[in-house]
């Protein structure tokens, strides 16, 4: 789960990224709001945690030109403006929630699974695969109902095509999700991670799309390994 954190305090932006990090999201921060317009316009994030209080321009005109764009993602508000007013004009400009400061870490990134599980349709916190589930609300998989040992960046490629479940996920989408924009994997990377969580699976769970991608979906569909 890639995150766009837009926070100008310089001690609160990089611990809130921190602590999405150990909770297995790829979290980018950003302090200005003209970059984070810009960002979060022309990049693929699967959510974003938005201060309405930032230098060149403010969170709310932020989170206007996203939704111009058609950027869909959702958006948690965090902030320490907690008058009604700021409330409804944060929602009229299109935030998914809102959450005042102070507030717990942990509580950020239980919020943004639940954003994301609803972004994509699954209502249901716990989302199957055959012998495979993962608990969106906790961030744990099992297989089997027995815990899954994952590597983080096994979690986070494994999260996102159980999220897109029977979709084929190209290399270039799996990567714009699970990697900071500044990353730059080797070209066998996820050739290579894909197939350890694969050993871990079963074949039968994870399918090779030749020349576009992969696809998780149930054993018996005749998906091609």
């Amino acid at each position: 789960m890639r995150v766009l954190v837009v926070e100008d305090d310089a001690e609160l932006g990089p611990a809130l990224c921190a602590s999405l990090a150990a909770a297995g999201m790829v979290a980018e921060l950003c302090a200005d709001g003209s970059e984070a317009s810009f960002l979060g316009a022309t990049e693929g994030y699967d959510a974003a945690v938005l201060d309405l209080g930032l230098p060149g321009l403010d969170g709310v005109g932020v989170l206007r030109h996203w939704r111009e764009q058609q950027a869909s993602f959702p958006v948690l508000v965090l902030t320490a403006r907690g008058r009604w007013s700021d409330k409804l004009q944060a929602f009229e400009a299109g935030a998914d929630d809102y959450l005042t400061k102070p507030f717990l870490h942990d509580e950020v990134a239980l919020r943004l699974r639940v954003l994301r599980r609803r972004a994509w349709g699954r209502p249901d916190p716990r989302l199957r695969v055959g012998a495979l589930a993962l608990d969106t609300t906790a961030g744990r998989f099992t297989l089997a109902e027995q815990p899954l040992a994952l590597t983080a960046q096994e979690h986070r490629i494994l999260a996102h095509l159980m999220h897109r479940q029977g979709a084929v996920v190209s290399r270039a989408e799996l990567a714009e999700h699970v990697y900071a924009r500044d990353a730059d994997p080797d070209s066998n990377t996820l050739d290579v991670l894909v197939g350890r969580i694969r050993r871990k699976l079963g074949r039968a769970l994870l399918h090779t799309e030749r020349g576009r991608g992969w696809r998780l979906a149930d054993e018996g569909d005749g998906a091609e390994d």
